[in-house]
């Protein structure tokens, strides 16, 4: 009995296909949890903190190359935090790291390290 010579093909064909559809399903799948990741980090002033100025200020607010922010809320005002933020400060401190609704979020949460 001959076999057909395109059999062997079809079925790497189609277990390509069906590769492709779950590698495409996993990868739409990541970026929706990434996408809901971010949404969610958007509103932790921690992670804002973390993403944004811990290279600095280090990860538990303990200073590195910049001061520490453990006790910043004794220091300055919510509103001197926020222009701090906004307008940086000589020294060091570059303008606008955070910007609109993350900085907000962030300066509430500095204020209140006493």
């Amino acid at each position: 009995m001959k076999r057909n010579p395109l059999i062997p093909f079809a079925i790497i064909g189609v277990i390509g296909i069906v590769l492709m559809l779950t590698m495409g399903g996993y990868g739409i799948n990541k970026i929706h949890q990434a996408s809901q990741d971010k949404e969610k980090a958007a509103m932790d002033p921690e992670a804002i903190f973390k993403q944004n100025c811990a290279s600095c200020h280090g990860q538990n607010l303990e200073g590195a190359s910049g001061p520490a922010l453990d006790k910043i809320g004794g220091k300055y005002s919510e509103e001197e935090i926020a222009d701090i933020v906004k307008n940086g400060k000589p020294g060091g401190m570059p303008a606008g790291v955070v910007k609109g609704e993350e900085a907000k979020i962030v300066v509430k949460w500095l204020a209140e390290k006493k």
